[in-house]
């Protein structure tokens, strides 16, 4: 799934493909701006993303999507 967080002061958003649930991506932000100090998120590849909640503009969740297997036209 891919999580787009738009950051205060910056031209470019942080775009992340996570493995974790939409219900958990959507915990940890409501966590984060609930009063803790920093949103956290691992990506598909390992990497820990930490962004300072008050730095925070918008967070954007995509759906949560299925693999395509085999070949065809769209």
């Amino acid at each position: 799934m891919e999580v787009t967080i738009g950051v205060q002061n910056l031209a470019r958003e942080l775009v992340i493909e996570t493995e974790e649930t939409t219900e958990a991506v959507a915990a940890a932000v409501s966590a984060a701006l609930a009063g803790g100090p920093a949103l956290e998120l691992l990506d598909s590849r390992g990497r820990r993303v930490i962004v300072p909640t008050s730095s925070i503009g918008y967070v954007e969740i995509g759906t949560e999507e299925q693999r395509r297997v085999g070949f065809g036209s769209l």
